[in-house]
């Protein structure tokens, strides 16, 4: 059967199709061929099924790694019928090795983040908001302010959820506020990721690559908090100041050594700072370094834990405390392994499919012509903007993995430019951003795509006047 797939795919892809192409030393150009164009439709389509992930209940990884199998074997049957399949491999290979080390670099970060939150480390966030009685229009600037900082080191999408659960719980059925918070928080993950490093996808592509060294991003803090600040003060005036209506009867504190990880988390970011600008080493060995210092950790958790649990239990015995008790009689030990086995593994599949694919259409050639029209024919500034905008309707990740396959020759300040574009311009359709998108479906459809729109000439502001201060300010 595989044979006979691979023979017809020779037999579609003929030696006629290639009759007027050219090819520049070893490299051939697909641009122009039928090989080409079904690469193209193949990508086309199955970012299609990923923006209708919402509608069509599909993961976003199934369409992407299915359409990068696809390209990639129809690149290696050209190939080969060239006798040039050792181009096309190593070409597969460069790509595998750039993910492989964002891949590394996501899980360990991952992991951190699930250790923090089985140790109940956000939950003890969010119960200190709730026992604060903040009214609603302090709430909507609480969650936002607190989303924009958790997002500059921890996952935009967990920090999202974080922040909405909190609205949920304070909002109950208070549809207007629920929705306009939402947006909120949106915004505030997408532009709070968009000055660090570790904040996004996009800025850990950018950094890993070269184009920006770690401390360069912070120049982008006052573009992203302007960026943040100027739909929310617009949004704020429409929030009401009653008190929201609600009783905290949750009872629930950390677990032992949860402040332990966060402080080996912020060490194992410094580690990979350290070996990215200071040893000439990639950041992802840092990473895998400060993984091991969670995995000892996670071992003297385990050793201490009986020690641990009988002097609780003696102690909530003297207090006859039964919830205190039951919670005890609940606890198991720490395991590092089922964090990495709870990282989004969804989206770090798609985000193989997504560079594979931009990976496999760009040796085909069509990054190139891209970069021509683009940054040849446009002033770089427009054309970081437009891509920007476009991250609202594709992923800001191709759309930033393109332009570092692209590798225009542009200055610092527009290579800071487009990763805040990237970033931030997906903030203006609830479809535009992971973090939106998995709002939409926390809140069961009170916060969704229609009443997003709604608010994206507030978000459009925010996005005009950041790209404007950082011009002033760094450009």
């Amino acid at each position: 059967m595989i044979k006979l797939v691979f023979a017809v795919l020779l037999a579609t892809i003929s030696p006629v199709v290639f009759a007027n192409t050219t090819e520049t030393g070893t490299i051939l150009d697909l641009t122009g061929s039928w090989p080409g164009y079904l690469a193209l439709a193949i990508f086309a389509l199955g970012y299609l099924v990923v923006i209708g992930e919402d509608f069509l209940h599909i993961r976003k990884s199934k369409p992407m790694l299915l359409a990068a199998g696809l390209i990639w074997l129809i690149v290696g049957a050209v190939y080969s019928q060239h006798e040039l399949s050792e181009i096309s491999a190593d070409a597969f290979n460069h790509n595998l090795l750039e993910y492989s080390q964002l891949l590394l670099f996501l899980l360990v970060s991952m992991t951190y983040i699930n250790a923090l939150e089985e140790r109940h480390f956000f939950d003890a966030i969010r119960l200190w908001l709730l026992n604060k009685g903040f009214n609603l229009r302090t709430l909507f600037w609480v969650t936002g302010i607190m989303a924009f900082a958790i997002s500059s080191f921890a996952n935009n999408l967990t920090t999202a959820m974080l922040m909405c659960a909190i609205i949920l719980k304070m909002a109950k059925d208070n549809r207007q506020f629920i929705t306009i918070a939402c947006i909120n928080i949106v915004v505030a993950v997408n532009a709070g990721g968009a000055f660090s490093p570790f904040g996004d996808i996009t800025t850990l592509m950018v950094w890993q690559s070269g184009k920006i060294d770690f401390f360069g991003f912070f120049v982008l803090f006052v573009p992203a908090v302007v960026n943040y600040l100027v739909p929310a003060a617009i949004m704020s005036f429409f929030v009401s100041k009653a008190a929201p209506d609600v009783t905290n009867d949750e009872d629930l504190e950390m677990k032992r050594g949860a402040i332990r990880i966060f402080i080996l988390f912020i060490l194992t970011i410094a580690t990979a700072v350290i070996a990215q600008n200071f040893v000439g080493l990639p950041a992802v060995m840092g990473m895998m370094l400060g993984l091991a210092y969670l995995k000892f950790f996670g071992f003297y958790l385990r050793k201490t834990l009986p020690k641990s649990l009988a002097k609780k239990r003696t102690a909530a015995e003297l207090r006859n405390d039964q919830k205190a008790l039951l919670r005890l009689g609940n606890i198991l030990p720490f395991d590092v392994f089922s964090k990495i086995a709870n990282a989004e593994w969804d989206t770090l599949l798609f985000f193989y499919g997504v560079v594979m694919c931009i990976g496999g259409l760009g040796f085909i050639g069509y990054l190139s012509l891209l970069s021509g029209t683009l940054y040849s024919s446009w002033d770089p500034t427009w054309a970081n903007v437009f891509l920007g905008l476009m991250s609202a309707v594709v992923d800001n990740i191709p759309v930033m993995y393109a332009v570092l396959e692209m590798d225009p020759n542009m200055p610092i300040s527009q290579w800071l430019l487009i990763t805040m574009t990237a970033g931030v311009g997906g903030s203006m359709l609830s479809v535009g951003s992971a973090a939106g998108v998995a709002l939409m479906g926390q809140t069961k459809g009170i916060y969704n795509f229609t009443s997003h729109m709604k608010w994206s000439w507030v978000v459009l502001l925010g996005y005009i006047a950041s790209i404007a201060v950082h011009l002033w300010l760094n450009g």
